[in-house]
Order: C-alpha cells, then structure tokens, then sequence
C-alpha cells in the first residue's frame, strides 16, 4: 500500500512517515501545493494525507482538483484547522476522513485502516475477526452471528481496538479518540476503566474468541484467545 503524506511541518511529516514505515506502508511526501499537486496526478496512491495549509496553495485546492478528475478518493484531511466550514467543505469534495492537530499517531493510523478496509472490501464497512463481526453502519455486533448489544461507547472502544488488533493501546489514546477533547477535562481516565469492564464481560459472555488484555499502567491489547 502506498501512501503520499502532504504536509509542510517537516518535524511532523517525519513523525508520521516513521509510524507508516512501521506498519510497511510505502511512502511518499510533498511539503508545498506544487508538488503535492504533480505528485497526485503522476502518480497513483492508495491513501493520501491532506493538509489544507500549505505553501502557495490550499489543501482544499488539490482536493477540488482531484475531484474534477475523479480521483477524490481515500482522502484524509489533517489540518490545525478545526472549523466546521473547513471540515464540512473538505468533505463535500470528496475526503474520506478528517483529523485535527494535534493528534496521536496511533490515531491516524487507525482512520489510514479503516479507509484502506473499505475500499479492499468494495464499500462494505465490517470487520471480521475470528468470530466477531462488527457492523460499522448498522452499528451492530455479531459473536458466532448472534447480535450481542453494545452500548455507544463500548461499541467504538471496540472498533479502535479492532483496527489495532495485537498492538498496545494507551489509556490517552482511546480516551481521546472514544470521548474526543472532552476526555482532557477529567480528573482520571476511571470511565475508560469502567466502559472496559462492562465490554469484557460482554465478550466473555458471548464466548468471543478475542479479549482485551490490560498493560498495567499503560493500556490494553486486543488478542485472540
């Protein structure tokens, strides 16, 4: 999978080329409008990060362009631009998803997985494991094709750990992509404890060939049994 990273913060386009290398994405870069414009009509991508700030352009520019020439696909915008108008504009063109700086890595990646999932699944938007299935439109979870039913929060806990099966997961990092800014006003991340607990009596009960395992201090890990 190939993948161009468009962004002019040299420190931050390193960060996450070094994250993409990791999971053996192949990578490419632009830092200005004029090359990240003939890079995405040379050649072709399988996802591209978007930044809408650039120099001697925007972001949105490229993407109106891709749009025009039917390539406004698997696009996701990373942007400090947090503005409704930005965000709703970058997504009537065409971009897939949107991320506000400052963000985790293991953030992007999960929206990079859940982008590249749903166009080598022709559109359909499931994830199987094991004996699990998770229905991200109907918002619906299945063990062995039976609904088990999961509250919102679980549901999207356990969607993150899905799209990050086998690797740690901070405590931080679920927090903020499960409750959004709204997780920097807590005390204590105890209600991630606590949508956990509930999730994993759940699974045990359904006989989910999978388990979330705690990282004392750190986090969790989905596994399989």
């Amino acid at each position: 999978m190939k993948i161009l990273v468009i962004e002019d913060e040299i420190e931050l386009q390193n960060s996450i080329v070094a994250s993409l290398e990791k999971e053996d994405f192949l990578v490419e870069t632009a830092a200005d409008y004029h090359s990240a414009i003939e890079k995405v009509f040379v050649y072709q991508y399988d996802c591209i990060l978007l930044d809408i700030m650039l120099p001697n352009g925007s972001g949105l520019d490229i993407l109106n362009e891709l749009k025009k020439a039917g390539k406004a696909e698997n696009i996701i915008i990373i942007s400090a631009k947090d503005s409704l108008d930005d965000k709703l504009k970058g997504l009537e063109l065409g971009a897939d998803d949107y991320l506000t700086k400052p963000f985790h890595l293991a953030e992007l990646n999960a929206r990079i997985k859940a982008v590249l999932r749903r166009k080598n699944q022709g559109g359909k938007n499931t994830i199987e494991f094991k004996n699990i299935v998770l229905d991200l439109n109907e918002r619906q979870f299945f063990v062995n094709d039976k609904n088990i039913p999961l509250n919102r929060k679980e549901f999207d806990i356990l969607n993150y750990f899905l799209l990050n099966k086998k690797r740690l997961v901070t405590k931080t990092g679920l927090a903020e992509h499960v409750w959004g800014d709204n997780s920097d006003q807590a005390d204590n991340l105890d209600f991630v404890y606590y949508q956990i607990k509930n999730l994993r009596k759940k699974l045990q009960e359904a006989q989910a060939e999978i388990e979330i395992e705690s990282t004392y201090g750190i986090g969790y890990k989905l596994i399989e049994k």
